[in-house]
């Protein structure tokens, strides 16, 4: 079996036999003493497709594209193709991508992660996602996991005056997982082997996660979102207003007096973490779940118009197709 090391390749990643899985592994642990350079992340990786190989076996989950619930609260997203244009609004989370290459546009900003990149999501955040690189033979393979924010307030609480650089940078955070970040997931996959050890492990092994999370290189504005009183906390508070009344008329002024900021201030911070205006955040939040609404099926472009917050369906068309490429119209012929 050639093993590339450039490229994780598994081609039957979602069934490996037994003697395949020892070639992979037996190869992995070749490269881990070799004395040639290798990069020790790529170990760590092939654990992992090999822990979810075996899990996605034992629960009998096809090969098709997807996302399905490995175990505890760490999900799987598969795409074996490039495309698919995935609108939603990310919640706090970490995704892990082990395998192929997505793109991310948010705001006026687009991000481009690969595999061995860690992104952690510290702020609610509309986003326009594709992967661009995957195939059958090498499908894109990301583990994602929600931040639980709780949690990690009490890791930090519990560390105490511990010192950590805090600062201020935008809610999309990528950079290379560390070993030790790969080596918990591992760990927490593994849990499924043992469901009864996993009632007393999985709890600490989450809250191992989130120490990861909260300490990562990328970690600086998870970090601020928990100080009190810091801008990332205060721009938390008016996403989650923005987000449960993103339907009416938005009065930024009013919005920045509520979470104890002034306007200018507002507007500052708020760009600097959602890397969009007050205004735009709301419009995405409007488009997006209007091309929820539109393929679901059963709504007319003007109804979906009115029932996200516009006055003119005009408006909403030529707003839709800047965002998506395509009209409204189009997307309904097309998904129906």
């Amino acid at each position: 079996m050639l093993v590339v090391m450039s490229r994780l390749v598994v081609p039957t990643w979602l069934h490996p036999s037994p003697i395949a899985c020892q070639i992979l592994l037996g190869t992995c642990w070749i490269l881990q003493t070799a004395t040639r350079p290798y990069d020790r992340a790529e170990f760590w990786r092939y654990n992992l497709l090999m822990t979810i190989a075996r899990l996605i076996k034992r629960v009998g989950a096809g090969a098709e594209s997807g996302y399905r619930v490995l175990t505890g609260n760490v999900g799987l997203m598969v795409r074996t193709a490039p495309g698919g244009m995935d609108a939603r609004v990310y919640d706090p989370l970490a995704c892990l991508i082990l395998q192929g290459t997505k793109t991310t546009s948010f705001g006026d900003r687009t991000a481009t992660v690969r595999a061995g990149d860690m992104v952690l999501v510290s702020h609610a955040l509309p986003v326009v996602a594709r992967v661009t690189e995957a195939s059958p033979e090498a499908p894109y393979i990301a583990l994602v996991v929600p931040i639980d924010i709780a949690e990690l307030r009490s890791v930090r609480d519990q560390l105490g005056d511990e010192a950590f650089e805090t600062g201020e940078t935008d809610a999309y955070a990528a950079s290379p997982a560390s070993d030790a970040m790969l080596d918990t997931f591992d760990r927490y996959l593994r849990l499924a082997d043992d469901p009864t050890q996993a009632r007393v492990l999985e709890p600490l092994i989450r809250r191992e996660l989130h120490l990861r999370f909260l300490t990562a290189d990328n970690g600086t504005t998870l970090r601020d979102l928990l100080e009190r009183n810091s801008y990332a906390r205060n721009i938390s508070r008016a996403l989650g207003a923005l987000r449960n009344d993103f339907r009416t008329r938005l009065e930024v002024a009013q919005l920045a007096q509520s979470v104890g900021m002034s306007a200018s201030s507002f507007h500052r911070h708020f760009r600097t973490i959602t890397s969009t205006t007050p205004l735009q955040y709301q419009k995405d939040l409007r488009l997006t779940e209007a091309r929820k609404l539109l393929i679901a099926g059963d709504h007319s472009v003007s109804s979906v118009a009115f029932e996200v917050g516009y006055e003119s369906p005009s408006q909403f068309s030529r707003e839709y197709s800047r965002k998506f490429g395509t009209p409204p119209s189009g997307d309904v012929a097309g998904l129906s």
